[in-house]
C-alpha cells in the first residue's frame, strides 16, 4: 500500500498527521516528537491530486511514496535503492536525496550532498532521467540506514529540497520577520499572481508594522505603505517616501478608501485576528491580505480550522502554510472572490 511522507517544522507532527487524518482520512503510521517528517497511509494516498497536496497547511513536502528500505547496508545503500526502481517503468525529471529538517537529519547533510551526485550518476546511467518526465525522484533518509523512495509533481509541490527556501536575510530589513513575508509572497502566490497583484504603486496597510519588516518588503516591491503602529518605523524606511507611518491601535484603525494589500503579523490571540481581517474583507476595506496565526500550545489544528473558516466566510479564495520562517505560527493568504 502506497504511504504519503510529509516534511514538517520539528514539534508540529501531531498537527501534521491531524491534518492529514481529517483532510485526506489517512492514518498516521508514524509521527514522532520533533522527527520533523510523518508517515501516513490509506487506500487513497496513491491517487491524491497533486495540487491537493500543495495546499496542506503544516507539510512543507509531501510525497507519495512507493517504498521504504529500512536495514539499509552503510557500504552500498545505492544498489538496494536502484533495486527498488526497477519494479517502476518510469523516468524522473530529477531526483532529490533529503533528510528531516531536524537535529539529527541535518547531521545527514553531507551525506544527502554525496549520495545525491552517486544517485544522479546512476539514473544517468540506467536512462531513468528525462527533464521531460512528469514527476520528480525523491530518496527521503530519516536516518543513514533507512530511506523512504517517492515521487512528486513538481508543478504542485515545493521547489526546494526539504521544501526550504534558502532565503538571504538584506542587511536593509530593519528585522528578520521580513524574511516571512518574502517566504509567503513565494509560497502562497504563484509567479503570475506575484506580477499582477505586486504591482509598483499598489496602496497596502501594514497592522503592527514596527519596527518595518514586512513594510521593507512591501516598499522593496514600490508599494505605498501606511505603516500603523505605536513602536517607531525604521529611520532608513520612512526615507524611501513611499510609508506613511501613523501611531495608532491596529485592531482600530480602517482606511478612508480600500487598500490593495493588508499585512498584519501582530501578536495577538488567533481568533482575535482572525476576526480583524474577516472585518476588514466584510468592510470592502481591502483586496488581499497575508497575516500570520499565533497557534496555541494546545489543539493548535482545531484553532487553525476555526479561524481559517471565519475568514472563509468572507473571503473564498484562503491558502495557508506553515512557512520555515515561521514558528509557532502559520503564515495566511485571503483575497475576495
Amino acid at each position: 500500500m502506497p504511504h504519503l511522507v510529509t516534511y514538517c517544522r520539528a514539534g508540529f507532527e501531531r498537527e501534521s498527521a491531524e491534518e492529514l487524518s481529517a483532510t485526506f482520512g489517512l492514518a498516521p503510521q508514524r509521527a514522532e516528537a520533533n522527527s520533523a517528517y510523518v508517515v501516513a497511509t490509506g487506500d487513497g494516498a496513491a491517487s491524491l491530486a497533486p495540487r491537493d497536496l500543495h495546499r496542506l497547511i503544516f507539510a512543507r513536502q509531501a510525497l507519495v511514496a512507493f517504498a521504504h528500505l529500512p536495514g539499509l547496508p552503510r557500504q552500498d545503500r545505492l544498489t538496494p535503492l536502484m533495486a527498488a526502481l526497477q519494479t517502476r517503468d518510469e523516468r524522473y525529471c530529477d531526483a532529490w536525496v533529503e533528510a528531516p529538517d531536524s537535529d539529527s537529519g541535518k547531521a545527514l547533510a553531507p551525506f544527502c550532498r554525496s549520495f545525491g551526485n552517486a544517485l544522479i550518476g546512476a539514473l544517468k546511467k540506467a536512462q531513468r532521467l528525462d527533464p521531460r518526465a512528469p514527476r520528480r525522484l525523491h530518496a527521503f533518509f530519516p536516518s543513514g540506514d533507512e530511506a523512504w523512495i517517492g515521487t512528486t509533481d513538481p508543478t504542485h509541490s515545493a521547489p526546494w529540497p526539504q521544501g526550504i527556501p534558502r532565503l538571504k536575510f538584506p542587511r536593509e530589513a530593519p528585522s528578520r520577520s521580513t524574511l516571512k513575508l518574502d517566504e509567503a509572497f513565494l509560497v502562497l502566490l504563484d509567479e503570475g499572481e506575484r506580477e499582477r497583484w505586486l504591482k509598483p504603486g499598489m496602496s497596502a496597510v501594514d497592522l503592527g508594522a514596527a519596527p518595518g519588516g514586512w513594510t521593507w518588503q512591501l516598499v522593496r516591491r514600490s508599494l505605498r505603505v501606511t505603516a500603523v503602529d505605536n513602536g517607531p518605523i525604521d529611520g532608513a524606511l520612512m526615507q524611501s517616501g513611499l510609508v506613511t507611518h501613523l501611531r495608532a491601535d491596529g485592531f482600530r484603525f480602517r482606511p478612508k478608501k480600500p487598500v490593495d494589500w493588508l499585512v498584519c503579523d501582530m501578536v495577538e490571540q488567533p481568533r482575535r485576528v482572525a476576526e480583524l481581517i474577516a472585518q476588514w474583507f466584510a468592510d470592502g476595506a481591502c483586496r488581499r491580505a497575508v497575516f500570520n496565526l499565533k497557534l496555541p500550545m494546545k489543539k493548535r489544528w482545531d484553532e487553525t480550522q476555526q479561524c481559517l473558516d471565519r475568514v472563509r466566510a468572507v473571503a473564498p479564495d484562503v491558502r495557508a502554510k506553515q512557512l520555515y520562517h515561521d514558528r509557532e505560527e502559520i503564515t495566511v493568504f485571503a483575497q475576495r472572490a
